[in-house]
């Protein structure tokens, strides 16, 4: 049995985590916020939209409709461009579902979480409860973002290491904290209700191993969760105040131990923007994959190579990640869904080699099925790189062998769409377009993303809930 995890006294800054997150929260205002930030934070929760859209022409996307609609009841809480109407914590999980069910949502890359994906559906359903202004949900997605970046991030990517997601574990407390914020709660009360979000924190990656669909199901579990705990703190139910730091709180719970550096982890909070941090995905894959496609499509198109022409490839990444997309190798070379094919690091080379590009064609059963990309696949190996800078960039490269002798080398250092080589505006917006109009109109389309971009300036979200609303 392991020895006893002893506790962290609160820290110089007068409380635990959680209650200095919670008095941070109940006075924070989209005023204190740098308007850059404000404008990335409108880019990231736009994509997340978008992305919801194009979820419904999708598999997954009917059963979780259906069956959430057949227990849910009814309610006033829209779901992503339809027109059913939910109660508020349904709404959110299946928005969730929604945002996360393609896997092409942000990444904070540092904490390895996937912020917006449950941040959206919270601020969705909770501001439309409270009425709150426009204003005060962008501040509120804001807030969940930059909890969810410090809470994960101390775990410095050990989480998913040990086989929890990292997304569903960590986003329900940035969410229990913007629906206090929203909600009006007390100091107390909010510092309370994250003690009660621990025992409801959940996240397997058991999926990775048949390509089922629970990490689909994970952030919007979380916003609805959350919803749960704030309702039930602000009515006076009592959650442990530890429940970061704690003997049983998420660390010593989670890791078996309490990382270094947690009691300053907040210490630049509403200084050091992590939004900023915030990863949007140029691919529909796994972010660890990105910078290995990055790598190969440039090697590719630098020395004009056909499949016939590459011998091997060995994809280049940190030990770290190497079981979530690269084990084992075996299952990873065959990938029998769409779903394993955004976790195997082999597929998402040899699809971007043969095909000179990945997108969501890439994920369809035609590529899944591709001789040509299988055979290259079989060509695909890894390795541990020493110089990845993971878990602060998901660094990636490829090492390619040609048939004619040539050792190709090429490295992404840093990701693109991370801090540093973020998409532009028009970039996220292309996304956006594309991903709206597979279900609806390019003049709808621009009415949800302008919405989305003036919601600041908005008294409520009428106009923006009206837009995500089915035409």
């Amino acid at each position: 049995m392991s020895a006893m995890i002893e506790p962290l006294s609160p820290g110089q800054h007068d409380g635990f985590m959680a209650e200095r997150l919670a008095r941070f929260a109940v006075d924070f205002r989209l005023e204190q916020v740098p308007e850059s930030v404000c404008r990335y934070a409108k880019l990231c929760m736009a994509d997340a939209i978008g992305i919801g859209f194009a979820s419904l022409g999708y598999d997954f996307a009917e059963p979780a409709i259906s069956s959430i609609t057949r227990l849910a009841g009814d309610g006033a809480y829209p779901v992503i461009g339809t027109n059913i109407t939910l109660p508020p914590r349904d709404a959110a999980l299946l928005n969730g579902i929604l945002i996360h069910g393609l896997d092409y949502d942000d990444t904070h890359t540092g904490a390895v979480i996937h912020c917006s994906t449950s941040a959206v559906p919270l601020v969705l359903a909770e501001a439309q409860r409270h009425g709150s202004s426009g204003a005060q949900a962008l501040a509120a997605y804001i807030l969940a973002l930059e909890a969810d970046a410090r809470i994960g991030g101390v775990a410095e990517g050990m989480l998913q290491k040990i086989g929890f997601h990292p997304t569903g574990l960590i986003g329900i407390f940035g969410c229990t904290l913007a629906a206090g914020m929203l909600a009006g709660m007390s100091s107390d009360s909010l510092a309370r209700a994250q003690g009660l979000a621990l025992s409801m924190a959940s996240g397997s990656l058991e999926f990775l191993d048949d390509g089922s669909w629970t990490k689909r199901m994970h952030p919007g579990w979380a916003a609805s969760s959350a919803i749960m705990a704030a309702g039930l703190a602000s009515g006076g139910f009592k959650g442990p105040l530890q429940a970061y730091e704690g003997r049983y709180g998420l660390y010593a719970l989670y890791l078996r131990s309490i990382p270094e550096g947690l009691a300053q982890v907040l210490d630049d909070l509403g200084t050091q923007w992590e939004v900023m941090g915030v990863a949007i995905k140029p691919y529909p894959v796994c972010h660890f994959n990105h910078a290995s496609i990055d790598a190969m499509l440039e090697v590719v198109q630098q020395h004009g190579l056909r499949p016939a022409d590459i011998k091997q490839v060995t994809a280049l990444i940190h030990e770290k990640q190497a079981d979530v997309v690269a084990r084992p190798e075996a299952s990873k070379r065959r990938p029998q869904n769409d779903y394993e094919g955004k976790f195997s690091l082999q597929f998402a080379v040899a699809a971007a080699a043969v095909r000179g590009q990945f997108t969501l064609d890439e994920l369809e059963p035609d590529a899944l099925q591709d001789p040509a990309i299988l055979e290259l696949c079989d060509r695909v190996t890894f390795r541990h790189d020493d110089e990845s800078r993971y878990p602060e960039f998901y660094s990636g490269g490829v090492v390619v062998e040609t048939a004619d002798g040539r050792m190709i080398e090429y490295r992404e250092p840093v990701n693109r769409g991370a801090q540093g080589r973020a998409l532009e505006a028009r970039q996220v917006r292309d996304k956006f377009m594309s991903n709206v109009t597979r279900q609806c109109s390019a003049a709808r389309a621009e009415s949800v993303w302008d919405a989305v971009m003036r919601l600041d300036e908005e008294q409520g979200l009428a106009r923006l809930l009206e837009t995500i609303s089915g035409e």
